[in-house]
């Protein structure tokens, strides 16, 4: 679904999954829909499945916002005895976004909209707030902790039933430039990673860039981090500054704030300093993920002075971070909206796209933490492997199928909403720009499929199934291409994995 579309259906009222790979621009759809809404009058509570995600959207975490902490389930008497804060907010929200949604366990999505049918005293899904759920299962899943109770992805609640959101899949690609990069993503994705695509990876391993450019890296840990990031400004010459952030709000609520603000409470840089900057500039200068190097202090204010990799040198000044209940405002940082940038963690560097990057996934721990890394640079050329293990080149198979099933039902609802097209053409929104590129990748993908229908297309179990019988029963790998609507290295690669590497000669 494209993006104008999606935007309209999610205005029309209906509640949504906003969902597709890294770099589609989900962020960025949801963003312009909170904008509207806000402006057309309606209560938007802002929320996410972490305090990360929410204050990249000016929110709180869903956690926090219903109430449930972190509960395993709704205590006896709950609506009794829920704040007179916290009632009204949930009372008078119209609209609930829940960013992040890949995070959330199911069973949580269920006492979530418990609390908002018995608070709002309506006995229909969330008491009637339209829903707009936005990630991709094929990143970070819930995590399962031996001390609380197990779930799984939202798919799987009772109130995913019974809500039926629309699927907005949003499949155009605004991030990668690479075709090489792009099919390692989506074979990742499919879980049809080759012999090949590892191949070009462990071809990046150890390898340095020709220039002395200064890069980010991503770890797993944040010890490795924390580390890596104190090393190297030891190591620079010259005066170390410190810049102390400004808070407003209880004590409480500040440290809510803190833990998910990536600026930290204080910033200390010297001349010469890799950083990273953590929240957009109104006037595009720089983005969140944008790296630069200090390069001088403005005189009056002492305010680093930074040169980007963009070419851009900027002043940074201090940015405002607010956690916001609601329409409510609970608590806000000031600080300069800087990072060292020698070293981040994969788990904070979700929605950032770096324009270049050493990873280190040696220690990968959970499937879809390689994808969410190698998913942050454009290139496979900007992309510098410390190494990689097994872990790192897995994602889950429940998020694989969940796909297969989003996908039809995205279909359908491409269909049934295709009449929004001209409205989406009329209405004037800010518009990403787009990288040639991927949008040639895009096409070539649209010109494969006349050919190939089910070119890039996830396998169904029934078409496995096909694919088997036929092979087994002496058909020959371009009888199945015609037969299955996939290109004849498509089928190998199929093949070979239900077969082995030998049954089928490249």
């Amino acid at each position: 679904m494209k993006q104008g579309i999606a935007l309209e259906v999610m205005m029309a009222g209906e509640s949504v999954l906003l969902t597709g790979p890294a770099g589609a621009g989900k962020t960025f759809v949801l963003n312009q829909f909170i904008r509207i809404a806000k402006s057309d009058g309606k209560h938007v509570s802002v929320t996410a499945t972490t305090g990360l995600a929410a204050t990249h959207l000016g929110g709180t975490t869903i956690h926090s916002w219903s109430g449930i902490g972190i509960s395993d389930e709704l205590p006896h008497g709950f609506a009794e005895h829920i704040a007179k804060g916290r009632r009204e907010i949930i009372e008078k929200t119209d609209v609930l976004i829940i960013d992040e949604i890949s995070m959330l366990h199911d069973y949580r999505l269920d006492m979530i909209d418990e609390v908002c049918r018995l608070v709002r005293k309506v006995d229909e899904p969330f008491g009637g707030i339209q829903v707009i759920m936005s990630g991709d299962f094929f990143q970070l899943p819930p995590i399962n902790r031996g001390d609380s109770r197990a779930g799984g992805f939202v798919v799987n609640s009772k109130v995913w039933q019974e809500l039926d959101p629309t699927i907005c899949y949003l499949a155009e690609q605004h991030r990668q430039d690479d075709e090489v990069l792009l099919d390692i993503l989506n074979s990742l994705r499919a879980g049809e990673l080759r012999r090949h695509h590892a191949e070009k990876l462990l071809e990046r391993v150890n390898v340095e860039p020709e220039s002395d450019e200064l890069l980010t890296e991503l770890h797993t840990v944040n010890v490795d981090v924390d580390t890596l990031n104190d090393s190297k400004l030891d190591e620079l010459e010259g005066d170390e500054i410190f810049y102390t952030q400004a808070t407003t709000g209880s004590e409480s609520y500040v440290e809510t704030l803190q833990r998910s603000v990536l600026a930290p409470a204080t910033l200390r840089v010297k001349k010469g300093a890799l950083v990273m900057a953590v929240k957009n500039s109104l006037d595009r200068k720089y983005v969140n993920g944008s790296l630069g190097t200090v390069i001088d202090f403005e005189q009056v204010t002492e305010y680093p002075v930074v040169e980007f990799k963009n070419g851009k040198v900027v002043t940074m000044s201090p940015d405002t971070w607010e956690l916001r209940d609601g329409d409510k405002k609970r608590a806000s940082i000031s600080q300069i909206p800087l990072r060292l940038a020698w070293a981040i963690t994969v788990h904070k560097s979700q929605g950032m796209t770096l324009d270049a990057a050493r990873i280190d996934l040696r220690k990968a721990f959970v499937e879809g933490m390689g994808y969410v890394a190698l998913s942050r640079v454009k290139n496979l050329n900007n992309l510098y492997l410390t190494g990689i293990n097994q872990m790192a080149l897995r994602v889950s198979e429940d998020a694989q199928t969940i796909d297969i099933t989003l996908r039809d039902h995205a279909a359908k609802d491409s269909k049934r909403y295709a009449y929004l097209e001209e409205a989406a053409a009329k209405r004037k929104v800010e518009k990403p720009v787009k990288v040639p590129k991927a949008s040639g990748w895009s096409e070539k993908i649209e010109t494969m499929r006349k050919t190939y229908p089910n070119a890039y297309r996830p396998w169904e179990a029934a078409q496995d199934v096909l694919l088997k019988e036929k092979f087994q029963n002496g058909s020959s790998v371009k009888e199945l291409s015609k037969l299955l609507g996939r290109h004849e290295g498509s089928i190998t690669m199929r093949l070979q994995k239900h077969f082995g590497e030998d049954v089928v000669q490249n």
